[in-house]
Order: structure tokens, then sequence, then C-alpha cells
């Protein structure tokens, strides 16, 4: 069988019991992403790093796809949590890359003004899969050499 696109568990993550994302409904674009462990997401403070909310999986796709890391519509308010990115970019190659196999995970910043406390099992994003077009001219050739931001290096 062609490998396509899925999500699996990521290397170190095998017995943490650690749930794939799913689709709640039949017409959900989004995976339902959860939390492999639990985490305090500190309130911002002017010079806080975002918090990395680890998810135990990793995804592959094809060539010409993107994995697009999106916020719960629920956590700003609720919760006071943000993407300190906006939305999350997880390209094909990032998949099983030396550095940490493909973690995926969610970097928070928390408005709120008390620390939030994420829980394993927790729903804290949407992973949205999408295909990617290039420019004519495109002339792209570097090779992923880590992980986590590591496009630019």
């Amino acid at each position: 069988m062609e490998k396509i696109r899925k999500f699996e568990v990521v290397k170190g993550y095998e017995d943490k019991q650690i749930n794939l994302p799913v689709r709640k409904t039949k017409y959900s674009a989004g995976y339902d992403v959860e939390a492999a462990e639990d985490c305090i997401i500190p309130s911002f403070k002017k010079g806080n790093k975002p918090t990395l909310v680890k998810t135990g999986i990793k995804a592959y796709m094809q060539e010409d796809e993107v994995l697009i890391l999106a916020n719960r519509s629920s956590n700003p308010g609720k919760k006071g949590l943000i993407l300190a990115n906006s939305i999350g970019v997880i390209d094909s190659d990032y998949y099983g890359n030396e550095d940490n196999d493909g973690h995926i995970m969610f970097a928070f910043y928390n408005i709120k003004e008390e620390d939030i406390e994420i829980k394993k099992g927790d729903v804290i994003g949407q992973a949205i899969f999408q295909k990617y077009l290039v420019t004519d001219d495109d002339i792209a050739e570097g090779e992923r050499k880590g992980g986590f931001g590591s496009t630019s290096k």
C-alpha cells in the first residue's frame, strides 16, 4: 500500500498511550490534536519564550503537502492561549528528521493573568493537511538538517 498521509506516534512516546488525531465530524477540515503530557503555560511576561506543548505525534504526507497547525477557536477566550506563530507549518520533510523524529509541538503564549495547566489528553489545537503551490522559477534544492525551527539553518 502506498503511503499518502497519516499520523504516527513519535519515537520515545510509544508506551505513553498517545491518541492519534481524529476528525470529530464528517465535514471537519481539522484533526483534533491532544497534549501528550501535563504542562504549565505561564502567564505572559515580556521576554517570555513560547511554551512548546508536546503532542507525541508526527505526520507523513506527500511532497507537495503541508500540515497546518491551528489553534482551537475556544482557546483564546476560555484559556487565554494564543499560538506564538499564528499558525504552525509542518513541512513534509519534517517527518522523521534526525533531531526529533518529526515531533509536532504547539507553541503557545498565555495572555491570562494566571498560569494555565494543560493535562495529558486535552485537545490543544487542530491539524489540517493542504496542498501547496510553487512558482515557475522556484529553485529550492536544500535539504532539512534538523527539527523544530530548522528550515532556515
